[in-house]
């Protein structure tokens, strides 16, 4: 059988490459690995599970902390680990079914099996579901695999006690204490759930401060509210050996400059320190495609690979690994199949990270503005000052606006705070119509709102304008 395009991996990137491609009349197919489960990490064991227990670790947490105050009367409060993980998975199952209808409803075949190269237009598929093995053609393909996360011989992986974040979504009592190997998005996500929950948290981290990445007003804000449920930090030091049995972890960790090691007895161990492209069989070398040093598959600005007609896109190439960086890249992809001339900013894709409270951020870190010589000014308002955050008691937390010197040009937003996942999207609407901090000031903001401290900390970037500190 042959196709127009033929999209590997049905995760975020892919299956939204695949419905723009069939929108825009090409006939489509995509391939995935594992039987009637469309949707990649993300939908399965990534992004939607662990925002489902995120949500229900913050419920369970604002009941303990917040309800008396609230005058809200409690007794017998308790967690019942197995329904959270089924209402979990229930979440899962409601979602990976709505891709399923969108493939329906857009006419694009879905073949289970794994598909790998075996020439630049063709593609084997070896069946998941128990039917026969077939080979397929197509006139383009887009790369859509995914990663998986990385696990270190020297850890002892075993799904077991020394876990993943897939593991970690089905942990069926909570532990008395983890440790979180890494200090970045995952690890310090998965670490709230338990955290709220009540697990004794240890989060070690080679670097000197967690979500190294993002700004390091962020890094400062998000690790003194997480010290506040318990979570122990270890940062600029670096895990030795890692041994699991039946029902314990034993982690052993040294500051990373030397020093005397020392050992952390917990239930698990968790693995977070990063992830890797998975292109594991997938046949490139039988279609001329290259890779790079950590495993990625090379493209052009284009997300082309050697071959012009397959493209690559999300994880399996360089760049953030982020759901919504997939999505783009697919319509990118699927739109310059037929002779359109999209477009993507990279710098304009924001990062988010689902603790509570949030951190989102778009554009250039304070220290990026620094290494690169650009004069900019700063205006920072704390959500304790907003009347909207006492109300909901959600006080934690600040909004920073960096602005060119000269022009006023926004360069970079960075919130800490309640629902910031949601806010950073009108910080990136004003920098994607290259908007003046004096402009995001001058709009009108309803009252009360989280959004108000955005406006606030543009008006502090504009000569210390700020109405409520």
């Amino acid at each position: 059988m042959s196709y127009d395009l033929i999209v590997i991996g049905s995760g975020p990137g892919g299956y939204v490459a695949a419905i723009r491609a069939s929108q825009l009349g090409l006939k489509t197919a995509i391939v995935e690995k594992y039987n009637d489960r469309l949707g990649g990490t993300c939908l399965n064991v990534g992004c939607i599970p662990s925002k489902a227990l995120l949500d229900s670790s913050e419920h369970y947490h604002a009941a303990h902390s917040k309800f008396a105050e609230h005058g809200i009367k409690i007794s017998n409060l308790g967690i019942d680990m197995p329904q959270m993980i089924k209402r979990k998975d229930d979440v899962v199952d409601q979602t990976v079914k709505g891709v399923q209808f969108l493939m329906k409803k857009n006419n694009i075949d879905v073949l289970y099996g794994h598909g790998s190269f075996t020439s630049p237009t063709e593609l084997h598929i070896a069946a998941s579901d128990g039917g026969e093995d077939k080979t397929i053609t197509g006139k383009n393909f887009i790369i859509a695999t995914g990663s998986k996360p990385i696990t270190p011989a020297m850890m002892n992986y075993d799904k077991n006690r020394v876990i993943t974040s897939t593991e970690a979504l089905n942990i069926a009592k909570v532990p008395k204490r983890m440790v979180i190997v890494g200090g970045g998005v995952i690890g310090l996500e998965l670490g709230s759930v338990y955290a709220r929950l009540g697990t004794e948290v240890d989060v070690v981290e080679f670097q000197d401060r967690i979500i190294p990445t993002m700004d390091k007003d962020c890094s400062k804000e998000l690790m003194r509210s997480m010290k506040k449920t318990g979570v122990k930090f270890h940062l600029k030091h670096k895990v030795t050996d890692v041994k699991g049995t039946k029902t314990k972890a034993k982690v052993t960790v040294e500051k990373r400059d030397g020093g005397e090691p020392f050992v952390i007895d917990a239930d698990y161990c968790l693995i977070a320190i990063g992830r890797y492209a998975y292109t594991d069989k997938l046949g490139l070398e039988a279609a001329g495609i290259a890779v790079d040093d950590r495993g990625r598959v090379v493209v052009d600005m284009h997300l082309r690979t050697a071959q012009p007609h397959i493209y690559a896109i999300g994880d399996v190439i360089a760049g953030a690994m982020l759901a919504h960086k997939a999505e783009e890249e697919g319509v990118f992809v699927a739109e310059t199949i037929v002779g359109e001339k999209p477009h993507i900013d990279y710098n304009l894709i924001p990062g988010v990270v689902y603790t509570w409270p949030e951190v989102a951020a778009v554009g250039k870190t304070e220290e990026e503005l620094k290494e690169a010589g650009v004069k900019y000014k700063s205006g920072k308002f704390p959500f304790k000052a907003l009347g909207r955050a006492r109300a909901s008691m959600d006080t934690e937390g600040m909004v920073k606006v960096l602005a060119d010197a000269e022009t006023d040009e926004i360069l970079g937003v960075h919130m800490v705070g309640p629902r910031t996942a949601d806010m950073i999207a009108e910080a990136v609407a004003l920098m994607e119509f290259r908007a003046s901090a004096e402009d995001a000031a001058r709009m009108s903001h309803a009252h009360p709102t989280y959004t108000e401290a955005f406006k606030e900390a543009a008006m502090a970037a504009t000569g210390n304008r700020a109405l409520h500190v």
